[in-house]
């Protein structure tokens, strides 16, 4: 007996680095799953078919790095319309809950969010709540107990540790903060992201200490904690974390990627493993705007569709040990999906400094699957942030 497809995309290029597959293929949906990849699947098959000509159709793209928690962290943007609407299917926020503050983040935005929301909790127990106190400036928000236990109890929602090192952030407490959050890892066996930018403690010393893992985003930003020397030099100490298993993750945000950097880091062979936007309330208006504007630049910096795609989909899924379930089109894989338009014109890209460069090439979200349900751009238009 012939199975009948739940939807049917036809008609698209599929790029899923993950398999190997760059070519025009049909795909099938069957529930929440991924049912078939192939040259030709009969529209009779189907109760629905997306005509996709001349699109491309992608793996759910990945964010490893957002904050999402509207209405309470000072950070947070809802996730639906700036994630899924833009064809990210999975997002992982990047500290704004600790350990007192989880559960809220649970319940009012991982639990009924149609975008797969998965946390790194922050090492402080409070979390970015506010924009005029540092999080890790009173060390007992640093309460290693109190973390491990929160990270015990929501292990598939919480997926590792949070530390933002910024001498504002951390005050008098940087080594300790650190030590802190290291604890929470050992002890829990969960990678640790850092945020270095103007760290009391040298990148040096944070690279040396990370462990196969462990992720340092914002890898291209400008800063005396860098991963370039003073002479614009790629430190040895990067290459080396690198070599022992060390993710470097690009992390756009307001203030963390640079043109600059990111072309001196290119030129000595330095390529991020993954790629994600930090999208935030003061940069969804610009010049972050969305994750695939953020790949969009990394096509003019000169990477293929191939390696964008794959660093936003199967990169990020394995980094986080979902790569059984999503970052790739296999047969029985979740079914997330984004339909993308690759538009050709003159494009101008700003970094998080003001510098801009001039691209050839813009990719635009035209719809979003997620668990086998279809989303447009529009569906969220009233939930929009502001």
């Amino acid at each position: 007996m012939t199975t009948t497809y739940d939807l049917l995309i036809k008609g698209a290029t599929v790029i899923d680095p993950g398999e190997g597959i760059h070519a025009h293929r049909d795909v099938a949906i069957l529930g929440d799953r991924i049912a078939e990849v192939s040259e030709e699947i009969h529209t009779e098959r189907a109760q629905n078919v997306i005509d996709a000509t001349g699109k491309l159709v992608t793996p759910g793209l990945i964010d490893l790095h957002v904050h999402v928690w509207e209405g309470v962290s000072h950070f947070g943007v809802p996730p639906d319309p700036t994630c899924l609407a833009r064809g990210v299917t999975t997002a992982f926020d990047a500290g704004s809950a600790g350990a007192d503050t989880f559960q809220g983040f649970k319940k009012f935005i991982i639990d009924v969010s149609a975008t797969r929301i998965r946390a790194f909790l922050h090492i402080s127990a409070q979390g970015m709540l506010s924009a005029d106190i540092g999080e890790l400036t009173d060390i007992r928000y640093a309460d290693v107990q109190k973390a491990i236990q929160t990270c015990e109890a929501n292990k598939r929602d919480i997926v590792g540790i949070k530390i933002r090192m910024s001498r504002q952030l951390v005050g008098e407490n940087g080594r300790e903060s650190w030590n802190r959050a290291r604890e929470v890892c050992e002890a829990t066996g969960l990678p640790l992201m850092v945020h270095p930018n103007a760290s009391p403690v040298s990148m040096v010393d944070m690279l040396d200490e990370l462990r196969s893992g462990d992720i340092v985003t914002h890898c291209f930003h400008q800063s005396d904690t860098g991963i370039l020397n003073k002479d614009g030099e790629v430190l040895p100490e990067v290459r080396r974390a690198s070599e022992k298993g060390v993710r470097f993750d690009v992390g756009h945000g307001q203030g963390s990627f640079s043109f600059g950097v990111a072309e001196a880091a290119l030129r000595q062979g330095v390529v991020p493993g993954t790629i994600s936007s930090d999208l935030h309330v003061y940069n969804v208006n610009g010049p972050v705007y969305d994750q695939i504007t953020t790949i969009s630049k990394f096509l003019t910096l000169g990477f293929s569709l191939d390696e964008v795609i794959e660093k936003v989909t199967c990169a990020p899924a394995a980094a986080m040990g979902m790569a059984t379930d999503i970052g790739s089109l296999r047969k029985g894989s979740c079914a997330d999906i984004s339909i993308i338009e690759l538009e050709a014109g003159t494009f101008e890209y700003t970094d998080a400094h003001g510098e801009t460069r001039i691209g050839e090439q813009k990719l635009i979200p035209v719809s979003t699957i997620r668990g086998g349900r279809l989303y447009a751009p529009s569906a969220f238009a009233n939930r929009s942030p502001s």
